[in-house]
């Protein structure tokens, strides 16, 4: 899994059959330091994350294992919302801080 940031929403109305409900993020990934990298990736989202916030992000086969996933042309899909990272006894990210610095 890698750590990414929901940058936006992609939209697509021809896609195929398959595809039909799923939401589409675009996503930023984040190094170890909590520095956003200039990659950026697509994925489909299960658990309903929003802008801003930072995810856990399944790639290749094991972004399609979640149930009614394995038949979608999915590479990468959200599959948790982060609420902390601590690293070496600090925190790196704390969803509570993040929305409170930006309300």
């Amino acid at each position: 899994m890698q750590i990414a940031k929901v940058c936006g929403t992609v939209v697509s109305s021809l896609k195929p059959r398959s595809m039909t409900g799923v939401k589409l993020l675009l996503l930023q990934f984040i190094d170890a330091q909590g520095q956003l990298l200039p990659k950026y990736e697509v994925a489909g989202d299960i658990v309903g994350a929003g802008i801003n916030e930072w995810v856990l992000v399944s790639r290749g086969g094991a972004a399609r294992i979640e149930d009614g996933q394995n038949n979608r042309p999915l590479d990468a899909m959200v599959v948790g919302i982060i609420d902390t990272i601590t690293v070496e006894n600090r925190t790196l990210y704390s969803k509570r801080d993040e929305f409170r610095q930006s309300g």
